[in-house]
């Protein structure tokens, strides 16, 4: 008999996140049994640090793996048992096994799934110098990746400039030959004009927090653009990017690349990444 997969999201308003319907869709493919259920902090009203009871209950009730979001993934960790080198590096978990023998492994799946976007996204891309928006746990995974890929600057640049300088530290003192620096979005004008690249970690552009980050005269064609925001799939971002003659990475490639290694840690199976992708667009273009 196969194996019924129960799989969780824990987070703060993740109701309506498209990663249930894209996991569910794909073990249908498959024809697996897979049911994936988000639980809500804000629809709950439990606190953050509810995710070490809600994982031990998740133990209780049979769960092969959780998936955690904003603002669990650094309170997570002390629940856990075993980290991949991914996960310790960052000090951050997306993706929690629950092993049959009872222990658990926390994996993070945005840092892997950014490079993996960046790999077949950004073909041949010029690496060497990136300004990156956005000091956050998503900032975060997305320096650990370009540390990875080959980034030899990296400018994190944050209205925050002391949160900048932190991770700007935390990312210099684990990647070794990788020159790192914070600055403020004020120095975007001095910044821009000789990065290879820009890469986009905050709200900005999604539909609940329209706009643009920064000033779009400031992109040139020598400039490619990634997003990591994928609903709507083009922001405003990208719209100026493309209009200024520059490569351009939608934030859909992360999105499904960390949901493609997610699913491959927890059935063991080969996704189709192609076919996710699809899925992905088709759930976005209907407002799902």
């Amino acid at each position: 008999m196969d194996h019924p997969y129960l799989v969780g999201l824990i987070g703060a308003g993740v109701r309506p996140s498209l990663t249930p319907p894209l996991h569910m869709a794909e073990a249908r493919a498959l024809g697996l049994t897979y049911v994936y259920r988000p639980v809500d902090l804000v629809e709950h009203a439990l606190p953050a640090t509810a995710v070490g009871d809600l994982l031990a209950q998740a133990r209780v009730f049979g769960f092969d793996a959780l998936n955690v979001t904003h603002p669990c993934k650094q309170l997570v960790l002390e629940h856990l048992d075993e980290l991949s080198p991914a996960a310790a590096a960052l000090g951050a978990v997306n993706t929690v096994l629950l092993r049959a023998d009872g222990t658990t492994i926390g994996h993070n799946t945005d840092t892997t799934g950014f490079e993996t976007a960046v790999a077949t996204g950004l073909p041949g891309a010029d690496l060497a110098e990136v300004v990156m928006l956005g000091a956050g746990g998503a900032g975060a995974a997305v320096a650990a990746a370009l540390a990875r890929l080959g980034t030899e600057h990296l400018v994190v640049v944050d209205v925050d400039v002391d949160r900048a300088t932190a991770l700007a530290a935390d990312v210099a003192a684990t990647h070794a030959g990788l020159r790192v620096e914070a600055a403020d979005p004020d120095k975007l004008s001095a910044l821009l004009p000789a990065a290879t690249g820009l890469v986009h970690c905050t709200p900005t552009g999604m539909a609940d927090h329209p706009g643009l980050p920064l000033d779009p005269t400031l992109l040139h064609p020598g400039l490619w653009v990634a997003d990591i925001v994928y609903r709507p799939l083009v922001t405003a971002l990208l719209t100026a990017a493309r209009a200024a003659g520059c490569r351009t990475l939608d934030g859909g490639h992360m999105a499904v690349a960390q949901a493609v290694d997610a699913f491959r840690l927890i059935t063991g199976l080969e996704p189709d990444a192609d076919r996710m992708s699809a899925h992905l667009r088709d759930l976005v273009a209907r407002g799902a």
